[in-house]
């Protein structure tokens, strides 16, 4: 299952999305977290020090060696530099299963321990120096819409992206790419304006969109949520003296993490074991999408039509 987590800069999606890796972690689920924000602060929001993070190639560095790997055997792409971010699976493809060893796992994975065994993580990559002025963020996040494209995962298998801010998302298909999103609003009109952009985006494409408030201090917070969001809200986290402690760069063991915020991790859980994948569907709106990106700017950097890889008798395999 594919969990996004979106919101509003500041809103708190780092520090959600790095709970409920907690709560996965904890269960025994095993866990692949990308952190696929523009600001690369999940891993630190995991526990990690700077040196393990320094030690983690980033996703778009092994990009060309990624596109290499997973073109395989693909009639339809004469080379690896004709890959583009949206660019989906077809026969003779390599596909990442989700329990299985791939070449990922040397190239930019970190297997994380203790409290968080089982969880492995992977970044896109902050912008570099030679980025600056010249570069969209969404040549680092390319990597691993690659990754989702190509990805066979199933039930109790569980991966976590923390995402950019705001709408920012719906610059490429990636959006498409889950099977849960979970938006975190603040209980502000700022953030509520946020909330009503990315749900009238994604209602277009029927995404749904379930809700988590944050930064929730009192009754009155709890009833502006729910006028302003009615029943896509799943729940909201108080204050917390767990996360209080996190955010001063402490490392207090997970079971300290107060029973409301466990409560509001279930019922999100929950959420994502209820749903059923569309495979049919995703596959649908994963070539819609390489054909909008295609006529927009691909055909053109690649240097020839990139929807002959769309490749119409494909099914995806049984997971």
């Amino acid at each position: 299952m594919r969990i996004a987590f979106v919101g509003k800069g500041g809103s708190g999606k780092t520090t959600f999305s790095a709970l409920f890796i907690r709560e996965l972690a904890r269960l025994g689920r095993p866990v692949v977290a990308v952190d696929a924000d523009i600001n690369q602060h999940l891993g630190n929001a995991l526990g990690l020090t700077a040196h393990q993070l320094d030690d983690l190639a980033p996703m778009s560095a092994v990009l060309p060696e990624i596109k290499e790997y997973l073109r395989g055997e693909n009639p339809r792409i004469a080379s690896a530099a004709q890959m583009v971010k949206t660019t989906p699976p077809g026969a003779g493809s390599r596909l990442i299963r989700f329990a299985e060893a791939s070449p990922l796992e040397d190239w930019c994975t970190l297997a994380l321990h203790g409290e968080l065994a089982g969880v492995r993580l992977m970044v896109t990559g902050a912008f570099a120096e030679q980025d600056l002025g010249v570069a969209c963020y969404h040549s680092k996040v390319g990597a691993a819409e690659l990754y989702l494209n190509h990805l066979l995962d199933g039930r109790g298998e569980y991966v976590v992206l923390d995402m950019t801010a705001g709408a920012d998302a719906f610059a490429s298909g990636l959006f498409t790419r889950f099977d849960v999103t979970f938006l975190v609003v603040e209980p502000t009109c700022k953030s509520v304006a946020v909330y009503r952009q990315y749900t009238e985006y994604a209602s277009e494409y029927g995404i749904p969109v379930r809700v988590v408030g944050n930064k929730v201090a009192d009754a009155d917070d709890e009833a502006f949520l729910r006028a302003e969001i009615g029943d896509a809200l799943v729940g909201w986290m108080g204050d917390s003296r767990y996360i209080r402690a996190l955010d001063r760069g402490r490392r207090p063991g997970f079971e300290g993490f107060e029973p409301a915020g466990r409560a509001l991790l279930g019922r999100m859980l929950a959420e994502v074991d209820a749903t059923v994948r569309d495979d049919a569907r995703m596959t649908s709106l994963a070539h819609l999408f390489h054909t909008k990106n295609a006529l927009a700017w691909a055909n053109r950097a690649a240097g020839t039509d990139v929807t002959a890889q769309i490749d119409p008798e494909f099914a995806t395999p049984a997971r």
